[in-house]
């Protein structure tokens, strides 16, 4: 437990209490929490903790309440007076009173909560926080009361109180515009999946294919490694299509129905049937809103809505095309969402009769387009935002994305899937192409090269230096090979080298 009287809480003082070890990664997030717990200014704070369900929010704050001695409370669907009782239980077995503590209101309780932090900060959790604030909508109200400056309960305070809650939309609105606990908190932190790299530490896939074909279909959501599979992992590419078949595609394990459940849990998604067909049509490479709009049915302004729903719950991203402004496409963030809709939806009743292998076999091809293909794409560039060097690519990129470039000249479009860009907004450091299952060979440098002569032709970012990335999952052509090797301006990018083995191309060898 954190010895408190030597504490300055000094950022140095702070990082002292080493992150547990059950914990995989994380550490800028403990970091943060560390940060924020042990803050030993006078005045209780507020923080707010928000993430998408399965993604370890519950893991880890219970784990900084038991590290420091700090008070956990993981509320439950319940009625009001049913979470005071539970919560008074709690508090006094926490407190080590004969009996358990009384809580008429959420005010008495609130100022119950900051007394604990009197003497010394006291890091204090309210899990699934939207239960509580369903059942008892003036909470906020409360909170943001009991936070008042110069109020002498606060004043007297080091209790450090974090908000955690799943339902994105709702711990969104939380600290937005008008409402109630606005510029009252000071920690806002995102527990996101992990990146794809630390994805494949965790679940120990060594070989690239193996390890994007896995991010594939989970993504990095912590969860899904354990009891969802049954702690059952792929052992090589070799048993990759087996395992999709036992562990996925079983509806006897827990993540068979994952996917459903993930749209039923948020309470804004109020019509399902609605949502499922928007999730659909964007795995089926309908990413416009007016796609969209045409695959369900429905005029594109009555999508407004539910399209900004799934933004808010954290499902759908909307992505602006860096050639076209005011051009944007939606992608799936969460992987088994994207696999769900493109390959178990389709065939659900046959799944639920144990076909799993039958339909996985008919489904090799659409895998392959609809779900691997679109992956490969969005890790070529969250690799060239986060992991390539400067040196690789030219400089740090600042923003990365897609386009579509046009020709006028042959009157066609050419669909960029990494532009990379740097220096301020002022430098084009890449573009590229990226193919999972196509050999990439001399004809892709020229058409990537057609592309650079145009977008120096256009205002914009300066691309004078740019670099061409070509990635492929399954290989580059002799001829193109050469080609990187002797050329500074040409990058060739394999899963090898996604997962940190190294890059070809740039005028080295990978």
């Amino acid at each position: 437990m954190y010895n408190y009287s030597y504490c300055n809480c000094s950022y140095t003082s702070c990082m002292a209490e080493p992150k547990p070890h059950a914990i995989f990664e994380r550490d800028a997030e403990w970091e943060d929490l560390l940060r924020f717990a042990l803050d030993g200014r006078p005045g209780a704070t507020l923080g707010v903790v928000t993430g998408r369900r399965r993604q370890g929010k519950t893991f880890l704050l219970y784990a900084l309440a038991q590290t420091l001695g700090g008070f956990y409370f993981g509320a439950t669907e319940a009625v009001s007076t049913d979470s005071l009782r539970r919560l008074g239980e709690e508090l006094g077995s926490y407190l080590g009173t004969p009996a358990p503590i009384r809580l008429a209101n959420w005010q008495e309780a609130l100022d119950a909560l900051l007394r604990l932090g009197r003497d010394r900060p006291v890091v204090v959790v309210l899990d699934e926080f939207p239960y509580l604030a369903r059942s008892s909508g003036d909470l906020p109200s409360v909170i943001q009361y009991a936070f008042t400056p110069g109020r002498p309960e606060r004043h007297e305070s080091q209790t450090r109180l974090l908000l955690c809650g799943s339902a994105m939309s709702f711990m969104g609105s939380l600290l937005a515009g008008t409402a109630p606990l606005r510029g009252r908190a000071g920690l806002e932190l995102a527990v996101r999946p992990l990146d794809y790299r630390a994805a494949a530490r965790f679940w120990g896939a060594t070989d690239g294919r193996l390890a994007a074909q896995l991010y594939a279909v989970v993504g990095g959501t912590p969860a899904y490694r354990r009891e969802y599979v049954q702690d059952d992992a792929p052992g090589s590419l070799a048993d990759f299509d087996s395992w999709v078949v036992r562990a996925v595609l079983n509806p006897a394990l827990p993540l068979f129905r994952e996917a459903r459940y993930l749209l039923a849990e948020d309470p804004d998604l109020r019509d399902p049937a609605l949502y499922h067909s928007v999730l659909a049509a964007v795995a089926e490479g309908n990413a416009t809103r007016g796609g969209i709009a045409n695959y369900v049915n429905r005029k594109a302004s009555d999508l407004a809505h539910p399209l900004t729903v799934l933004e808010d719950a954290g499902l759908l991203v909307r992505e602006p095309d860096l050639l076209r402004s005011g051009r944007s496409i939606y992608r799936i963030t969460e992987p088994l969402i994207a696999f769900y809709q493109a390959i178990m939806r389709p065939a659900w009743t046959q799944l639920e009769q144990r076909r799993g292998a039958e339909v996985w076999e008919r489904s090799q091809q659409r895998f392959r387009s609809a779900v691997l293909g679109p992956t490969f794409e969005n890790l070529v560039r969250d690799w060239a935002g986060r992991f390539a060097s400067g040196d690789l690519l030219g400089g740090a990129a600042e923003k990365v994305g897609r386009g579509v470039l046009t020709d006028p000249a042959a009157r066609e479009s050419t669909e960029l899937d990494l532009i990379a860009i740097g220096d301020f907004g002022e430098r084009l450091l890449a573009i590229g192409e990226a193919k999972w299952g196509k050999r990439l060979g001399l004809d892709h440098l020229q058409r990537l090269e057609r592309a650079r002569d145009l977008l120096r032709e256009r205002p914009g970012p300066d691309a004078g230096r740019t670099r061409l990335v070509l990635a492929s999952g399954v290989g580059f052509a002799p001829q193109l090979r050469a080609a990187a090797k002797e050329r500074e301006d040409v990058v060739l990018v394999g899963p090898a080298q996604l997962y940190g083995s190294g890059v070809s191309g740039g005028g080295r060898r990978g």
